[in-house]
């Protein structure tokens, strides 16, 4: 038969997990028989409850396919209520640009997938839907402003607000508008970002409550006026609107894993672009109503997990009980010097695996860096041979970190109850340190740049072109320097070049932009030749995507 979120779902329906959690009638919204959405108010009813133990997973760095951090995410989740814990799974929606990309869908994979895996991989609840319209309105109404008199005086040449499109469209990277006659507006250069790459996307999940939401949107700074204004979109009168866009995308949607485990799914900002997790609002409701809450931070622990811990953190008040590194045969050959394709990469060599170690390691230090007690997770591939996995886990307990094979995909929660007893074993010990960010926000813009670049990425030094130490000034005299920083850069490198794999020593950190997201609350630092808005692939994941003749979709997974 084939596999499809309907007969994953079986007879359980959403309604059958609102009882897990023993939902009030007015807690949640049905959308349908397999999905709906949390209402706020739950938060009010359960403000003096304890808080579940928070378990963040990361990974090393990850080659092109991804190492299977969603995957491990979920199987977790489903080991620990397997188990016997109250557990909830925490995850970001999936974009379309990587949906119609290269990297396919973001549910999971094999038996440990959230479900309806469809609709989550598509349109979902419409979240992403409200946030482009949000972000496009707020892009509209300065153009309808600097049309009809320009009262703010706002510089042309001067924008910082682009408009937003959740696809892979490099075409729209630079744009000009306006063209065609007075009527159809002032002409001006202009572009396109990826809706997980827009600040409304970052402010949706930084955002603790609605009036937080609002407050944000204000802050938004659209652009300078001719006489040096900053110029922000509560000016415009836009954040009300904008609010009302977004009232029903903010509740969390609830949904489940192939095994019943209830599944928190709500926002999706990129790692290598933003800060990499879902809302901060899903993940205080998941505490609330569970003793472990499982959640996912992009990519390597150089970007979604540090980004973690010292933005969304900060932001949402949480302390980390566990992180969970997810690792795998093939990222420590790629990152032990072993060329080729995945096929290559699949067949046994002892000598590059061991060689990328190096790698895993680092990652391992970096969290540790925060005072989170961490595990490895080696992911099992069909084609790993048990040796490698034993010669890597053995490397990983004899230097005293806990590491175990899991085997997820073909075994769901079963095949991760070893992961499941090694992280509740970690969060029952007393901490040797409490959490921890890296640094304090109020440092230096440059001096946290610094402390990023080299105690997290490596690097020997920063250099910071021109153009971005006339923007660090330019936020400094206008009061932003106290936010946190949010780098841009590749994740398939600890580096800011893709090339550079392994553990890069000796090389500079190169900062060419530095631009303000006033709303969400940070500073990006653009280094190296990560881009806004990707690009689709000569052969993108869209030509294998169809309807069938009986309506299904195909290809997607």
């Amino acid at each position: 038969m084939k596999l499809t979120s309907h007969t994953l779902l079986g007879s359980s329906s959403i309604s059958h997990i609102v009882g897990k959690l023993d939902l009030l009638e007015d807690e949640f919204e049905l959308y349908g028989k397999d999905t709906g959405k949390i209402r706020l108010n739950v938060l009010d009813r359960l403000k003096d409850a304890p808080n579940g133990k928070l378990i963040v997973v990361t990974a090393m760095t990850p080659t092109i396919a991804g190492e299977g951090k969603t995957l491990t995410t979920i199987g977790l989740g489903q080991a620990l209520t397997k188990i016997g814990k109250k557990a909830l799974v925490a995850l970001r929606e999936p974009s379309l640009g990587p949906v119609f990309g290269a990297k396919g869908g973001a549910t999971g994979a094999g038996k440990a997938q959230v479900i309806p895996r469809e609709k989550i991989n598509l349109h979902f609840n419409g979240d992403f839907h409200a946030i482009t319209a949000a972000h496009n309105l707020l892009a509209a109404m300065i153009d309808s402003h600097i049309h009809h008199g320009n009262a703010l005086k706002l510089d042309v040449n001067n924008i910082f607000w682009t408009r937003a499109v959740d696809m892979n469209d490099r075409a729209l990277r630079q744009v000009i508008v306006g063209l065609g006659g007075k009527t159809n507006g002032v002409p001006r250069e202009t572009g396109f970002v990826i809706t997980a790459a827009s600040e409304v996307m970052a402010i949706f999940c930084l955002a603790n409550s609605l009036e937080d939401l609002k407050r944000r949107l204000g802050d938004i700074a659209v652009g300078v006026s001719t006489d040096g204004k900053l110029i922000k979109a509560r000016d415009l009168k836009a954040h009300g609107a904008m609010t009302a866009l977004l009232k029903d995308a903010f509740k969390p949607n609830l949904v489940q894993t192939t095994e019943g485990t209830p599944a928190i799914v709500h926002g999706g900002p990129f790692a290598n672009i933003a800060h990499g997790t879902n809302s901060i609002i899903a993940t205080k409701i998941a505490l609330k109503l569970g003793e472990f809450v499982v959640t996912e931070s992009g990519f390597g622990a150089d970007l979604g997990a540090e980004k973690f811990f010292d933005i969304v953190c900060g932001y949402g008040g949480f302390s980390p009980a566990a992180a969970v590194l997810v690792a795998t045969t093939r990222a420590l050959k790629i990152h032990g010097g072993v060329e080729g394709d995945i096929a290559q990469l699949s067949k046994p060599n002892r000598i590059g695996l061991m060689k990328g170690l190096a790698n895993l390691k680092t990652h391992v230090n970096i969290i540790q860096k925060f005072g989170v007690p961490v595990c490895v997770s080696i992911n099992r591939f069909t084609t790993d041979v048990d040796e490698e996995l034993e010669a890597v886990a053995g490397a990983m307990r004899g230097e005293g970190i806990p590491c175990v094979v899991s085997d997820i995909f073909e075994k769901g929660g079963s095949g991760a109850l070893n992961l499941a007893e090694e992280i509740v074993a970690v969060t029952d010990k007393i901490p040797t340190r409490e959490f921890a960010p890296l640094y304090n926000w109020s440092l230096p813009i440059d001096e946290k740049i610094s402390k990023v670049a080299k105690e997290i990425y490596g690097a020997e030094g920063v250099y910071i072109e021109r153009k971005a130490k006339r923007q660090i000034e330019k936020l400094n005299s206008l009061g932003y320097s106290h936010l946190p920083v949010c780098v841009a850069k590749t994740q398939y490198s600890l580096s800011d070049n893709p090339k550079m794999l392994g553990v890069p020593r000796g090389w500079t950190l190169t900062v060419r932009e530095v631009l303000l997201a006033a709303g969400a609350g940070f500073i990006i630092v653009i280094a190296g030749d990560v881009m806004l808005m990707p690009g689709l692939a000569k052969t993108p994941g869209a030509e294998r995507i169809d309807v069938d003749e009986r309506g299904e979709i195909v290809g997607l997974f």
